[in-house]
């Protein structure tokens, strides 16, 4: 990266769909924005409201959209915004211009007129194009324009999507490219990609070509919109959303637009006929059948007697049917099955519909991804990537190619019409047997010119336990892996079915804490699972609370309370770098730790009110401690206890890592938070040994916590009270709640007084135990077991 290139400030041409959120994102990152649109015809020149109103109103509109483009509503403050006649000058004071306007080439390069008036010379400027020739924006500028100017296509919803194309021009600074690949991935945390200056780029090109395989292949047998989403979603490694809820998400005349450029503008594509509009679709276009917004597309919703009911389109009839669940025999045998390697070779071994249907489409996919280098990318990696990061598959087609044995399926693809790419056949010729190797916890990929391996340029800097678990685990059991991560540091994974914890991730939290203070500088507690963790088992919970065993309970909670006390109180620094999803139990484990490191994309809350429980594993302790060292001696603002009361009682989950902070799960000036996901354990793993090297003292437990008593214990139940008469909470969340406020206050306590942990953990315990024995709780927990549903009864 060059380092005299410093963005303090970006400049974003644009404030529809994607620009406004384009904001948000650097204002996330803690980058100054100006966000320019057009001004309303006939605004009258010194009316500067009327003048900004398009602005404004796509920000505005933008801030309040769900799921939210800004990690904290302050955040925005740093976007100011303004009009392109009265604010254009302003990009003058600004590092990074970006264009987001109407996908039109003459108005982008009329912007661009405007831009190269006022724009700083050496400064970079790009456009966020998803299909017009990046070379063609570029006419009639200046050669440090030229020389300075790329394609930055970021992925929509630019917060989530992690998929940024950097697309160069014949002209564009090798400095500059080098650049924009650094810092999208550094600084934004997205899968920077370098891509060719063709049609669609890499990941639409690749991405719409797998979908109109799907399409046509429905067209010609029938399949339905349900059984193709059951076989390409989660069971693949794809999203939820599958192939027909992703269209409609994205909308309809979205994929059609891409498709029809691609049939358009790739005459020699040797698969153009499959970017052929089907006339199903062409029909349901027609109707205006977008999708999400026109309120239908391949599904629609409607409410039924008050409860929402799903219907299908039936492709053949164009009717909606109601949605249905459905089964394949071949489907069924991969439950059990957590590889996604040794699923997929089950499901291209099955004999059935199924069967049929992966091969069919993905040895298209396959020979189609081949035949795309060079043209698209001068190596394959960079599809995979692209198709990770912006479609969010778990394996691109190299890489699931490369889990059914590249030469195993050549004989079939043949036979089925789908010959690969002869460089493919030349890599085995070589010796090479797949398209990726690892190697000393380093990936590989094959590299067609020279006909050998080269690491994967950028991964240098971190630390992947995919790559490096075969070699470097020091310990495992059937739920958690210790692996050595170098450098005195160990590191301890889970990965139980959505990482919960049970007794043998509290055995593999203990082992690892003890193999640390016997031989090693430090321990991480981080996973590569979808989610860092969803929280406690609560099946073993319920099933020990429905057969009484009340004692039993008692001592795994008790154990569980232990094991969190140990990562807080061992002889050695503890770091946890939790990212997605972080629940109960995973909460509280965060709140013990040394220090966070937290992937920007951390949804983390104590939730256990959902079940009819209190935090049992030193959560609602821990409230406790921080609202005493918030406090101030003789304070008796009540306003920090209201505020943590309702943190656990409405079970609030944060949207990002710093809305953490705001809620109190992560501590300021303590935590930190990393936006590129790649980089989260090589950062934690670094801060575990600058606190050991430093001189890491072991903690000594707290017995200085100043509780209130009776003063917060009755605004705690008024509190309860009062929202039960206004009919928001139920009776058995009133008893709850008056548990809940009898540990945060310290119990019946005549006045504030001083306490220690282990009191508040035996109040904790207490409480919990007590609510697994109320038949309304084990009905809350029963729901969410069996229907993923929070019931308040």
């Amino acid at each position: 990266m060059d380092a005299k290139r410093i963005i303090k400030k970006v400049a974003v041409l644009g404030s529809g769909v994607m620009g406004s959120r384009i904001a948000c994102h650097f204002a996330n990152i803690g980058v100054q924005v100006l966000l320019l649109d057009i001004v309303p015809e006939n605004a009258p020149p010194e009316d500067q409201k009327a003048r900004n109103k398009i602005v404004n109103d796509a920000l505005d509109f933008a801030l309040k959209s769900n799921p939210s483009p800004i990690y904290l509503k302050s955040f925005a403050r740093r976007i100011v915004t303004g009009n392109f006649e009265d604010d254009m000058p302003k990009i003058v004071e600004c590092d990074w211009v970006i264009e987001v306007v109407i996908e039109r080439l003459d108005i982008k390069q009329k912007v661009f007129e405007k831009v190269e008036k006022y724009r700083k010379p050496g400064t970079l400027i790009t456009s966020n194009t998803s299909g017009i020739p990046i070379h063609l924006m570029t006419e009639g500028r200046s050669e440090d324009f030229k020389h300075h100017f790329c394609g930055t296509h970021f992925f929509n919803p630019p917060r989530y999507l992690k998929l940024l194309e950097i697309i160069p021009t014949r002209d564009t600074l090798t400095g500059v490219v080098d650049f924009l690949m650094e810092y999208g991935e550094k600084y934004l945390g997205k899968t920077t990609v370098l891509a060719k200056d063709t049609p669609a780029f890499i990941g639409n090109r690749i991405g719409v070509f797998s979908i109109m395989t799907v399409l046509h292949y429905v067209d010609k047998t029938g399949m339905t919109i349900d059984e193709v989403d059951k076989l390409t979603g989660p069971v693949i490694g794809h999203p939820k959303s599958a192939t027909f809820r992703t269209n409609d998400v994205v909308g309809l005349d979205t994929m059609v637009h891409v498709a029809n450029g691609l049939s358009k503008n790739v005459p020699d594509d040797e698969a153009k006929e499959l970017f052929r509009i089907p006339d199903f679709v062409n029909n349901m276009l027609k109707n205006n059948w977008l999708g999400s917004k026109t309120g239908q597309g391949f599904y629609k919703k409607e409410k039924v007697d008050g409860t929402n009911q799903f219907y299908a389109l039936d492709l053949k009839t164009l009717e909606y049917k109601p949605s249905q669940k459905v089964k394949f025999a071949s489907l069924e045998t991969t439950k059990t099955v957590d590889s996604l390697k040794d699923r997929l070779k089950i499901l291209f071994a099955a004999k059935d519909k199924a069967g049929d249907f992966y091969r069919t489409t993905f040895y298209q996919l396959f020979a189609y991804s081949s035949n795309r280098i060079p043209e698209i990318s001068n190596e394959f990696y960079k599809i995979d990537a692209a198709m990770n990061a912006g479609f969010g598959w778990e394996m691109g087609p190299f890489e699931k190619w490369d889990a059914l044995g590249v030469d195993n399926t050549l004989k079939e693809m043949e036979t089925a019409g789908n010959k690969p790419a002869q460089w493919v056949y030349d890599m085995l010729a070589s010796g090479a047997k797949s398209f990726y190797k690892t190697e000393n916890g380093t990936r590989w990929y094959y590299d067609i010119p020279t006909k050998s391996y080269k690491v994967i340029p950028g991964t240098e800097n971190f630390i992947l336990l995919d790559n490096i678990r075969t070699t470097n685990t020091v310990w495992k059991n059937s739920g958690s892996t210790i692996t050595d991560i170098g450098d005195g540091i160990l590191n301890l994974e889970f990965h139980t079915k959505m990482n919960t914890i049970g007794s043998e991730v509290i055995e593999g939290i203990n082992k690892a804490i003890t193999l640390a203070e016997t031989s090693y500088k430090g321990l991480v507690i981080s996973n590569e699972g979808t989610n860092f963790s969803a929280g406690a088992n609560v099946g073993l919970i319920f099933m020990m609370a429905v057969e009484q065993e009340f004692d039993e309970l008692n001592m795994v909670v008790k154990t569980f309370q232990n094991t969190m006390m140990r990562i807080r109180y061992s002889s050695v620094p503890v770091v946890v770098a939790p990212h997605q999803m972080a629940l109960g139990g995973g909460c509280e484990m965060c709140m013990h730790a040394d220090k966070v490191v937290a992937h920007a994309e951390l949804y983390i809350g104590l939730v256990e009110f959902g079940v009819g429980l209190i935090p049992g594993g030193g959560g609602t302790k821990e409230f406790a401690l921080r609202l005493s060292d918030e406090l101030q001696e003789g304070d008796i603002e009540l306003n920090n206890f209201r505020e943590r009361f309702l943190t656990i009682g409405q079970a609030k989950v944060s949207t990002s890592a710093y809305e953490a902070f705001e809620l109190g799960y992560l501590k300021k000036g303590r935590d930190v938070v990393v936006v590129s996901q790649n980089r989260v354990l090589a950062e934690a793993k670094q801060h575990c040994l600058m606190m050991a090297e430093e001189g890491y003292v072991q903690p000594i437990p707290r017995a200085d916590i100043r509780v209130l008593g009776k003063q917060a214990l009755g605004l705690g139940y008024v509190g309860a009270n009062t929202m039960y008469s206004g009919n928001y909470i139920s009776e058995h969340d009133v008893k709850i709640s008056q548990k809940l406020a009898y540990i945060l206050s310290g119990g019946d306590l005549s006045q504030p007084s001083l306490v220690s942990e282990e009191y508040l953990l035996g109040l904790e315990r207490e409480a919990f135990v007590s609510l697994c024995a109320e038949r309304k709780t084990l009905e809350r927990i029963q729901s969410i077991l069996t229907g993923g549903k929070v019931l308040r009864n």
